[in-house]
């Protein structure tokens, strides 16, 4: 495989080689488990479908609404805020 170059600031190059260095990994193999880890939106969008086909299928017994997804934005709103299992 023939190598690149990729033009970054150096304080980029210094944070990726430090963040390599930490998990002992050279900078080539560091960026390459990067890439490979961050999804792409095709592969979001192929999760989200696969994720809703789950809950459809063993949760909910039915089609997945706007209404349900409304119910689970809130949900994590209140998670996030610490006020979940508090009665409204």
């Amino acid at each position: 495989m023939a190598d690149t170059t990729i033009k970054v600031d150096p304080a980029v190059r210094d944070r990726l080689m430090v963040l390599a260095r930490e998990r002992g990994m050279t900078m080539r193999d560091f960026v390459g488990e990067l890439a490979g880890a961050t999804p792409t939106e095709e592969e979001l969008q192929a999760r989200y479908e696969k994720t809703k086909a789950y809950v459809e299928k063993h949760f909910l017994g039915r089609p997945f609404t706007e209404e349900d997804e409304k119910a689970g934005e809130q949900m994590w709103a209140d998670l996030e805020a610490d006020r979940l299992g508090e009665v409204q």
